[in-house]
C-alpha cells in the first residue's frame, strides 16, 4: 500500500489485482452460509472463487514489507510515524466512524442504537467487515522500527532461514496447534518478510509456482468436498489468511507476477489505479450495501459475483479518483 522513491512497477499490478480480488471476496461472502438453500452450482462458485482469493489481503502486507524493509534511506522514527503510521491510522478512525453509522442503515430503516453500539464495540471490533484488516494491519508497522536496523546486516541464508521457520508455524498453525507463537503479530507479521525475502531472492520460482498450484487445489478440494459432504459451510482453518496453503498460494502469485512483468513498465492506467488502491479497499462496501441489503445471492453467480465486483470496484476507484483531486480529501484515500 505504500510507494518509495524507487518505484517497483511489478507492485503496481500487485495492488490492482489485490484490490480487484478483496471486492470480489466481498462480493461473494453472502452466498457461503447458503448451501442447500440457493443452487449449488451458484453456492460452488462463489466458494470455489473465494477458496481460490484469499491471496488478495497477504499481498497488500507483502508489498508494504518489501518497501517498507528495503528502504536505503537512514530511519528516523518521526518520518515513520508521520509518513507511515499517522497516514493510515487517520483515515482509518474516519471510515470507522463513517461505516458505523452505516451500520445503523438497513432495508428496514435507520437505527441509530445500532450505530453507538458498534462504535462501542469499535476499540475491540471493526465497524464494518473490511475494516478488520486494519486491526492486524496497523500493528504489523511496529515490526518496522524493530528490523529496519537489522535487514542491513542480515546474511541472505539467515533472511531464507527465517522466512522458511516461519512458513513452518503456519503449517503447525493448520493443524490447529497453539503456542506462544499463535497471535497476529506475528503469523500476519510473517508476510512482511516474505515480501522482502521473495522480492530480494527470487530463486526457485518452479518450486514456488508448484508448491502454490497444489496449495491451491488442496484448498478448493478440501473446503468443497468437506462442505457439500455435511451440507454446511465448513473450512478449517483452509480459509485462513495465516495458514501454509494461503501463504504458498500468495507466494507463488507474488512470483509469478514479479517474473512476468520484469523490465517491463506499467502502463499508465494501471499504475493510477495502483495509486487508488487502498481507497478502492476502504470505500467499495457503499457500493456494495444496496446489493447485500436487497439482492445477496444473485444466480448465476458466475455471471453476477464478476458484474457486481466490477460494479464496486469501478464505484470506489471513480470515487478514491475525485477525492485525490482535492487537498482538503486526498488525505482520505492516501
Amino acid at each position: 500500500m505504500q510507494q518509495t522513491k524507487t518505484h517497483i512497477d511489478y507492485l503496481d499490478i500487485l495492488r490492482v489485482l489485490a484490490a480487484f480480488f478483496v471486492v470480489a471476496i466481498h462480493v461473494l461472502g453472502p452466498y457461503r452460509f447458503q448451501i442447500g438453500d440457493i443452487a449449488l452450482s451458484d453456492w460452488a462458485v462463489a466458494v470455489g472463487l473465494n477458496s481460490a482469493s484469499r491471496w488478495a489481503v497477504p499481498i497488500f502486507i507483502m508489498i508494504s514489507g518489501l518497501l517498507l524493509l528495503s528502504s536505503t534511506r537512514p530511519f528516523s522514527l518521526r518520518h515513520f510515524i508521520r509518513r507511515r503510521v499517522i497516514k493510515v491510522v487517520v483515515p482509518f478512525l474516519v471510515w470507522s466512524f463513517a461505516f458505523a453509522c452505516l451500520s445503523g442503515l438497513t432495508p428496514d430503516g435507520f437505527s441509530w442504537q445500532t450505530v453507538i453500539q458498534t462504535l462501542e464495540a469499535a476499540p475491540d471490533h471493526e465497524t464494518y467487515y473490511h475494516l478488520g484488516f486494519f486491526y492486524y494491519y496497523i500493528p504489523l508497522l511496529l515490526w518496522v522500527p524493530l528490523l529496519r536496523p537489522l535487514m542491513p546486516r542480515l546474511p541472505s541464508w539467515s533472511v531464507a532461514f527465517i522466512g522458511l521457520a516461519w512458513i513452518s508455524l503456519t503449517a503447525w498453525y493448520l493443524t490447529g496447534a497453539h503456542g506462544w507463537w499463535r497471535n497476529d503479530f506475528i503469523l500476519y507479521g510473517g508476510y512482511l518478510w516474505l515480501g522482502y525475502w521473495l522480492h530480494q531472492a527470487p530463486r526457485a520460482l518452479s518450486l514456488w509456482w508448484g508448491l502454490g498450484l497444489l496449495a491451491l487445489g488442496m484448498t478448493e478440494y478440501h473446503v468443497l468436498t468437506t462442505s457439500v459432504a455435511h451440507q454446511r459451510y465448513i473450512t478449517e482453518g483452509w480459509l485462513s489468511y495465516t495458514t501454509v496453503n494461503t501463504v504458498l498460494i500468495s507466494a507463488a502469485l507474488f512470483l509469478a507476477v514479479r517474473q512476468w512483468r520484469a523490465g517491463k513498465a506499467t502502463p499508465p492506467w494501471l499504475a493510477t489505479l495502483s495509486r487508488y488502491s487502498l481507497g478502492i479497499y476502504l470505500i467499495h462496501p457503499v457500493f456494495l450495501w444496496p446489493v447485500r441489503a436487497y439482492w445477496p445471492t444473485l444466480s448465476p453467480a458466475l455471471v453476477w459475483i464478476p458484474l457486481l465486483t466490477l460494479y464496486a470496484f469501478t464505484g470506489a476507484a471513480l470515487t478514491t479518483a475525485a477525492l485525490q483531486r482535492y487537498r482538503a480529501t486526498a488525505w482520505l484515500v492516501p
